[in-house]
């Protein structure tokens, strides 16, 4: 039951009851009735934006959960990527360029980062920004790492080839073959002369085979000399491998290429004779490092076994007379 009012009149002295016209009760209604319709509409409204997602929202959160399991699948692979390539980096460094004689790649140098202004600052605006980040980092780090890598096997690469090139220059094979060697006469050291009979330093080695076997040169590279214009040693051939190392086969009977002729190893240079000063056909055969002469004995790896190099080195070592 509502209240009643009253007022006070001065003229009669006399309190009176407030009479609310009709028009303004139905209006204060009114307002009542629509304060209380727009409080539960707007509470329906809260209470359904707070429980309730639109089919877009229920799409956007779905991308949301699936790139955020992208993006911990594509860590996951950056990780194993990772491990792989720490793998090839340590093969690298303890392997290859040890192999190669090339200085090993400092740690700090393969997994330097990036300096400088900030790189991320656009994805700071980004929900989830710091995965974003994260991932973009060790993306960047795993791309730097593999540019460093790379160059570093295209360097390997180039150096293997050197190797193999110097491998194949050096002077590596017997000159003459067993099948066509009649003995092995004479060695790298101090022998008899034989037609003074004094000691003589003998710089290279006497193969002894008949006149007319077939004279390989031991290593790939370029005939500098093919002459008999140097004392003593009579028709003999020089060839140049590089890196330092001549060989020479002196006291042929002819030969079989000329000055310039780019050689490989094991082709037929030429012939054993006995000219110059030669007591018997033979080959004398030389090896020269940076114009010192050095011993032969000590590159005959390329094609003789085990038991063979131990015979010939045993040869070698008798203190016998030379033949030229």
């Amino acid at each position: 039951m509502s209240k009643v009012k009253y007022y006070y009149d001065s003229e009669t002295l006399s309190y009176r009851k407030i009479e609310t016209k009709r028009g303004r009760k139905i209006g204060y209604a009114l307002v009542y009735i629509a304060s209380v319709v727009l409080g539960s509409v707007l509470l329906m409204i809260l209470f359904l934006n707070t429980a309730f997602e639109t089919p877009k929202e229920k799409i956007l959160k779905r991308e949301l959960t699936q790139m955020k399991l992208q993006y911990n699948l594509l860590n996951k692979k950056i990780k194993q990527a990772q491990e792989v390539l720490k793998n090839l980096e340590e093969r690298d460094n303890n392997i290859y360029r040890l192999y190669f004689e090339a200085n090993p790649i400092p740690e700090e140098q393969r997994k330097a980062g990036f300096g400088g202004v900030n790189r991320y600052e656009d994805l700071y605006r980004y929900e989830n920004a710091d995965l974003l980040i994260s991932t973009t980092k060790d993306l960047e780090k795993l791309q730097k790492r593999m540019i460093v890598h790379s160059k570093s096997l295209d360097e390997i690469a180039i150096l293997a080839e050197d190797k193999e090139k110097f491998l194949s220059s050096i002077p590596a094979i017997q000159p003459v073959t067993n099948e066509d060697l009649t003995r092995m006469a004479s060695g790298y050291g101090w022998r008899n002369d034989p037609f003074t009979k004094a000691r003589k330093m003998h710089w290279g080695m006497d193969f002894t085979a008949p006149r007319g076997t077939p004279v390989y040169a031991s290593g790939d590279g370029v005939v500098v000399r093919a002459d008999n214009s140097s004392s003593g040693f009579g028709k003999h051939i020089r060839i140049d491998h590089g890196y330092g190392y001549v060989s020479l086969y002196a006291h042929l009977s002819r030969y079989n290429v000329r000055k310039g002729r780019k050689v490989k190893r094991g082709d037929l240079i030429g012939f054993v004779g006995s000219t110059g000063r030669s007591q018997a056909p033979h080959l004398h055969y030389e090896i020269r490092k940076n114009g010192e002469k050095i011993n032969p004995i000590n590159f005959y790896y390329g094609n003789l076994s085990a038991a063979e190099f131990e015979q010939l080195l045993k040869n070698a070592e008798k203190q016998n007379q030379s033949l030229d």
